[in-house]
């Protein structure tokens, strides 16, 4: 199998992919007895949340109140915001990830002092459209082929989204001009860069390639409470505790160097890699400054020594912190894989991204205190 034909299998499964939920209908809108059972959906990854409603509606509607039906959804009492991507709420909501995915529906009582209004399929086309036009600006400096794009293309595209088919997607975002991407790797990624709890297939880029900004969205989970294993991972309960980025990635070309996701990773976090070699430097200068004052005198000198020892010692614990005090990368995950920082950021683009050509990426991060990384809103 060549390059080609792996990137176009590695994308397959990512198209392909879907989370098996398991929902139930909020009990105060149950007006029947026995309670509804919940609905088992299989719910793609590339879809949204509001878009489940024709295969819910029929499951609950005879015990439903009567109103105007307006969905939403909650995952242990966070209302999940409709314009993210499903598998994007389910990498980041479930550290250790559950399945089937238990979630509670709503029909009535939308919390619009949380969540932004939606409309139905309408206002998700919308909002997709929207992040679509924003990621042609970001590439191409102007959004002009999506503005111009005509009804029909624009209901094909919106409609292989809807039914997960790829080809006529390709066929049609192919009029858009946003090209793949790539460095200077040659070759596929070696198949242990990957960990990944899924199948996924290994590519290289392939083909004209071109390097450029890339849209990324990036959602970090900050915690102050260190764990090893993702079961003790603590339940996040609000928003607040998710500080979200929409900057793009530019890929940088150096001779005889990859672009990683590390990199990509620094670049969007830069305090989260601090760098040895500044902690040697500083550590050195330390050192340099303390031999400078030592004094000529013997029996000062023995004395002294042990001040200086001392103080070089609190000085190295200052530029190294302990790992309680440490701002640490616990995790990064991205379409369900948990790839390692090493792997060629170019894969990962051409590969991974979503449908409206935005990476999302999301990162778990130790604090020293429960307060978020900076975020764009």
């Amino acid at each position: 199998m060549d390059v080609e034909a792996m990137g176009r299998e590695a994308q397959k499964y990512v198209w392909e992919g879907a989370i098996p939920l398991q929902i139930h209908l909020h009990e105060s809108e149950v007006t029947t007895l026995p309670h509804p059972s919940p609905a088992l959906v299989l719910a793609p990854r590339m879809g949204y949340l509001p878009l489940l409603l024709p295969l819910l509606k029929p499951h609950f509607s005879s015990t439903l109140p009567p109103g105007v039906d307006t969905i939403w959804f909650e995952y242990k009492g966070l209302a999940l915001k409709w314009h993210i991507p499903t598998g994007v709420l389910f990498d980041l909501l479930c550290a250790e990830q559950e399945r089937p995915w238990n979630l509670t529906v709503h029909f009535r009582g939308y919390p619009g002092n949380i969540l932004t209004p939606c409309e139905g399929e309408d206002s998700v086309k919308w909002s997709f459209i929207n992040s679509l036009k924003e990621a042609a600006y970001i590439v191409n400096g102007n959004c002009k082929n999506v503005m111009n794009m005509s009804q029909s293309d624009q209901m094909e595209l919106w409609h292989s989204v809807l039914n997960g088919n790829m080809e006529a997607y390709q066929r049609v975002s192919s009029k858009l001009k946003l090209e793949k991407v790539g460095d200077q790797y040659v070759g596929k990624p070696n198949s242990n860069l990957l960990k990944s709890r899924t199948n996924t297939g290994e590519t290289d880029t392939g083909g004209p390639v071109k390097t450029g900004r890339i849209p990324v969205r990036l959602y970090v989970w900050s915690v102050s409470k260190d764990f090893d294993d993702l079961e003790d991972a603590p339940q996040i309960d609000s928003w607040d505790q998710i500080s979200y980025m929409n900057r793009p990635v530019e890929i940088h070309r150096e001779e005889d160097k990859c672009f990683t996701l590390r990199d990509a990773v620094k670049a969007l976090l830069p305090e989260l890699f601090v760098e040895k070699t500044l902690i040697d430097e500083e550590i050195s200068r330390i050192e340099l400054e303390e031999e400078s004052r030592a004094p000529s005198d013997d029996e000062s000198n023995t004395r002294n020594e042990e001040d200086v020892e001392e103080k070089q010692r609190e000085n190295v614990e200052c530029c190294c912190p302990s790992d309680d005090a440490e701002t640490k990368l616990k995790l990064v995950r991205i379409q369900g894989i948990e790839p390692k920082l090493e792997i060629p950021f170019s894969w990962v683009v051409n590969n991974l991204m979503n449908p409206e050509h935005f990476l999302h990426i999301c990162v778990f991060v130790k604090v020293p205190q429960a307060k978020p990384l900076p975020h764009d809103r």
